[in-house]
Order: structure tokens, then sequence, then C-alpha cells
């Protein structure tokens, strides 16, 4: 079995691909800030599955971060990676021109610089064992642009649209690239985000277990994108041909 690397692991949708991977007998390296959730998951995660997992302590959010990771995986003989997870991400929300520029400055740290910095740190080895999957965690945000959340749509465009190409890229080398897209789901996201009472989510919020199943089956199938619900399938189709000020009217209005 392989090994699989989550960021973001500690609740939400990282834990839930940790048990994912788990249940299939893949061992595991989760990687957050909070140790002390790690350390739990990790304990729930080997009593119950054939499967090691390993807990790295690690804030994204600082700019050596991805070399540090690096680091520690080959020190602890950890830099095998066959599957990587890039789910680490968080929103912020309020006019931009009124936000915290350290906030911002840190979204597009672990939403993605960290994402480009580890997909590029372990695509190599990926490569040289023509075996890897990659599974980026977009959003439907990133079909977008999101008056009100504007850091945090454009962040979900760039892991969109850099997903795509990669996968073009990666064709016939044994190696995937591929991108899930949720939208409103039952995460800390909303809270941490300050959302939890806008119109997005008081329209209802997807089981993070539903979405990470559809995402990990997409991914082991070398799908490209995965669009998780009849409902967001629908609305972005919708995009193509809605004048775009009409859209960005109506995420404007469902994000306050």
């Amino acid at each position: 079995m392989g090994l699989a690397l989550i960021t973001g692991a500690s609740s939400g949708f990282g834990a839930e691909f940790a048990r994912l991977f788990a249940a299939d007998g893949h061992d595991v390296v989760l990687v957050a800030r909070r140790r002390d959730r790690l350390d739990a998951l990790a304990r729930e995660l080997e009593a119950g599955a054939r499967t090691r997992a390993h807990v790295i302590e690690l804030d994204l959010g600082k700019p050596d971060a991805v070399p540090t990771l690096m680091t520690t995986l080959e020190a602890q003989g950890l830099d095998g990676l066959e599957f990587l997870v890039n789910n680490a991400g968080f929103g912020t929300s309020g006019p931009f021109a009124q936000s915290d520029p350290a906030a911002e400055a840190q979204l597009i740290q672990v939403n993605v610089a960290a994402l480009s910095a580890l997909t590029r740190a372990v695509l190599p080895g990926m490569l040289a064992r023509r075996r890897g999957r990659i599974l980026n965690i977009g959003s439907t945000a990133g079909f977008q642009a999101g008056p009100d959340m504007a850091t945090y749509y454009a962040s979900k465009a760039f892991v969109n649209i850099f997903t795509e190409a990669l996968a073009h890229e990666l064709r016939g080398s044994g190696v995937t690239a591929t991108v899930s897209c949720p939208g409103a789901s039952a995460t800390e996201f909303a809270a941490v985000a300050g959302t939890s009472k806008s119109w997005l989510f008081k329209l209802g919020a997807a089981s993070p277990r539903t979405v990470c199943r559809q995402a990990y089956r997409a991914m082991l199938r070398g799908r490209v994108m995965i669009i998780h619900g009849p409902k967001n399938w629908l609305l972005i189709q919708s995009q193509r041909i809605a004048p775009r000020a009409l859209v960005r009217a109506i995420t404007a209005r469902l994000n306050r």
C-alpha cells in the first residue's frame, strides 16, 4: 500500500480524507497546526485499520513551511509519497479595502503558494517512480469573481486552473492530478471565514463525508475535475451563458 500526505488534516475534509486512505490500508502523513487534533486522529486511524499515521505539526502559512516539511519527511523516511492531498486552506470575508493585510497575505500563502510549492516538491519523485496521484481542493468559488471574498475566490480560481493544466502536462506519465470543487460544506470553513450567516450557507451545506468520498473516487480514477452535486454543476454551467455582471451581483448577495 502507498503513503498519503494530507495537509489541513486536523478537521473537516482533511480528517475525512485521512479516514478514507486508512480504510484502504494506506499509511498517512497528517499535516496541520493543531497537534492535539492530529494526535487524536492518528490514534483513531491506527486503532481502526492496519495503517500507520505519522503526525507533523506545521503552519503552512509560513514561507519556509514546505522546505521544512520536505526535510522532515526525508529525515523520517517518509519521502516516497504515492498520494498528495493539498487540502489546507481558509477564507476571509468583507470588502478588500477594509481587510487585514496580514490575513490576506497568509491566505495567499496557504491556498496558493504552499499548494504549488508542495506539489512541485513531490512531483519529481512521483514521476521517477511513474506512480502518483495528486488531489487539490479547489472550489466552485473558483469559477467566478467573489465580491466580499475577493482573495479567497481568486485563490480557488488558481487551484482549479493550475490543476487542470498540471493534469494535461502529466498525461502518460503514470501520475495524475485531480481538482475537487465542492460548494458550501459543513466544515469549520464558514466559522473561520465569518460567512456562517451568509445566504450561501443558509441555503444548505454538503456533508464533508459525501464530498470527500466523491473526490477520493475521482482521484483514484484519474479524473481531472469533480464538481460535487447536481446543483453546483448546473450553477457552473449557467455561468457560461449568464452576463458576468449578473454573476458578480448574485455572488455578492450570497456572500453577505
